[in-house]
């Protein structure tokens, strides 16, 4: 079936998922992940990688090192230059997506969860009509337990991994950090690609090994924080009890004049710390206000920040 007719199909037929309007997602197929400069689009579900090796196509030259394997030296330009340089290649790799998507105690409010299933499911999108294999898991409980559906390819795999994202519940009392998540995620995954992490990031846990671990396996890191309105913007005009949703502790507040003010610095310098784990390490940061319009999210912050193309 052509792409043409795909997409005729789509508007004809039902809501595809609750998640995201159908006219929504015809506009995300159009779109892309933008993965960095290790990975270039050549062709549908298909990235380079530059190596050498006996790929089937010629990038550039550089000079012979001891120790190069003497098969890729150019003998013609040697024959010229009496120089040894070792010709490099093109690899064709397929790009993993690899999903994360936290559903523990913190995500049940202000509707985090929900936008964060709406990004996901966006995301599987744009991977899957680029078909790159795409993986789907999600988070919340301290074991060994992490629902998935993946790695699947192509827009037949559109219903299985919509309806797996749609089903994602919270757990309330879950609390699982995403190193944990990670750590059990790649002992089933295997390739490079990219990793989208969709969280409030307010689970305990060390971000900084979590980064670690995923650069390490090859996965560039798409961070992004889910937050609601009251945690950007809070009312803090009266005294308050705040409690921890995540371990229940309880905290007394008396407000203060410039009790606002600190609020807004701590959240600046923690999102600051989360951009330089991820930036460090070749990847992306960027904070998303659960209430704003979805269309704005995606078509607007999202290809600003060099998330989507």
């Amino acid at each position: 079936m052509t792409k043409d007719r795909t997409r005729i199909k789509l508007m004809e037929q039902a809501q595809v998922t609750k998640l995201l309007g159908n006219d929504l997602l015809h506009r995300l197929e159009r779109l892309r992940i933008n993965a960095s400069g290790r990975y270039t689009n050549r062709m549908r579900g298909e990235h380079l990688a530059a190596k050498g090796g006996s790929s089937m196509e010629f990038a550039d030259y550089r000079d012979y090192v001891e120790g190069d394997d003497t098969r890729f030296i150019d003998w013609n330009i040697f024959s010229r230059l009496r120089k040894p340089y070792i010709k490099l290649f093109h690899h064709e790799e397929q790009m993993q997506i690899v999903i994360l998507v936290d559903a523990s105690s913190s995500m049940l409010t202000d509707g985090k969860l929900h936008r964060a299933q709406q990004l996901a499911a966006a995301m599987s999108t744009c991977g899957l009509f680029a078909a790159e294999p795409v993986s789907v898991y999600t988070f919340n409980q301290p074991t060994n337990n992490l629902p998935m559906v993946g790695p699947s390819t192509g827009r037949g795999s559109l219903h299985k991994l919509l309806k797996f994202i749609e089903n994602i519940e919270s757990d309330e009392g879950g609390n699982q950090p995403p190193d944990n998540a990670v750590d059990t995620m790649l002992k089933r995954h295997r390739g490079k690609g990219v990793v989208v992490l969709l969280s409030d990031f307010l689970t305990y846990g060390d971000l900084k090994r979590t980064f670690n671990t995923l650069n390490n396996a090859g996965l560039e890191i798409f961070a992004c924080q889910v937050l609601g309105e009251r945690e950007l913007d809070p009312d803090l005009t009266s005294d308050l009890r705040l409690v921890d949703c995540e371990n229940n502790d309880m905290l007394d507040v008396t407000v203060q004049d410039n009790l606002l003010g600190l609020y807004h610095e701590y959240l600046s310098n923690f999102q600051n710390t989360i951009a330089a784990l991820a930036r460090q390490r070749g990847g992306k940061f960027l904070c998303v206000n659960a209430a704003d319009d979805l269309n704005t999210v995606l078509f607007d912050q999202m290809r600003r920040e060099g998330w989507l193309v």
